[in-house]
C-alpha cells in the first residue's frame, strides 16, 4: 500500500500526520510526503533564506522515515485552488500512484490548508481516496477514525523538533496534550470501501494517543 501525505506548508505532515504515517509505515506501507509551498513567509528575516532553510528541515524529518518530499514550491501564504495547483496535484498522483492520500481538512484555521485541500479534492477525483487530518485544536471537525500512535509518539515529536525555525516546542506541547486528553471513543465509520491495510487496523476502541483524527472524503463530492 502506498500513501501520500500533502502539507501546505514544510512542518505540516509532522505536526497534523506524522504519527499515522509512522503507523502506517510499521504495518508495510510505502509513503511518499508534498509540501506545497515554499515556507517563506514561515518566519522573520529573508524570505529565500528562510525557504531554503525550511527546506531542509522538511529533508531532514522525512528522513527519519526514510522520505525525500516533493516540493511543489508555490509561494507561501497565497495558496489558491487554482488551475495551477490543480495541476500540480494531478501530476503528483499521477507520478506517486497512491491507494491512500491524507492532507489538511477543508476547514482548517489557515487559507493554504483549505486551499490544499480543496485542489487534492478535484484532483483525486476517483483516482484515490482522501483522508483529512484534524483541523489545529480539533475546532469544527467531526472524525471517523482515531490513530493510536503510542509506539510513535517518540519520533513524531523528533520530526517536529527538526523543524528548528518554527520554535517547534509549542508543536510538541500541543501534540502531547491531543495525545492525553484525546478522550474516549474510536472510530464512528469505517467506510466499505478502505483500501488494505484498513485505518480500522490501527485504531484502537479508546485511544491514549492521538496523532489526528481522521475523515474520510468521499470520492467525486
Amino acid at each position: 500500500m502506498k500513501i501520500l501525505a500533502l502539507g501546505a506548508h514544510p512542518d505540516d505532515i509532522e505536526i497534523f500526520m506524522f504519527g499515522t504515517l509512522a503507523a502506517y509505515a510499521a504495518l508495510g506501507a510505502e509513503l511518499a510526503f508534498a509540501i506545497a509551498t515554499d515556507g517563506a513567509k514561515g518566519g522573520k528575516g529573508d524570505p529565500a533564506a528562510l525557504a531554503r532553510a525550511r527546506r531542509e528541515e522538511a529533508l531532514a524529518a522525512a528522513g527519519l522515515l526514510g522520505v525525500t518530499p516533493y516540493f511543489l514550491d508555490f509561494p507561501d501564504g497565497a495558496l489558491v485552488a487554482d488551475d495551477a495547483l490543480i495541476g500540480a496535484l494531478k501530476a503528483l498522483i499521477g507520478e506517486v500512484q497512491p491507494d491512500l492520500a491524507i492532507t489538511h481538512a477543508p476547514n482548517d484555521y489557515h487559507g493554504d490548508h483549505r486551499a490544499l485541500s480543496d485542489a487534492l479534492r478535484i484532483a483525486a477525483s476517483f483516482a484515490v481516496p482522501v483522508l483529512h487530518a484534524d483541523t489545529l485544536g480539533g475546532t469544527g471537525f467531526s472524525p471517523t477514525h482515531y490513530v493510536d500512535i503510542a509506539a510513535h509518539w517518540d519520533i513524531k515529536a523528533k520530526a517536529i523538533r527538526a523543524h528548528r525555525s518554527q520554535d517547534p516546542e509549542r508543536f510538541v506541547a500541543g501534540a502531547r496534550a491531543r495525545r492525553t486528553n484525546s478522550g474516549p471513543g474510536n472510530a464512528t465509520a469505517h467506510p466499505a470501501r478502505w483500501p488494505r491495510p484498513s485505518a480500522s487496523s490501527l485504531s484502537s476502541p479508546s485511544p491514549t494517543y492521538a496523532n489526528c483524527c481522521l475523515r474520510r472524503r468521499r470520492s467525486g463530492r
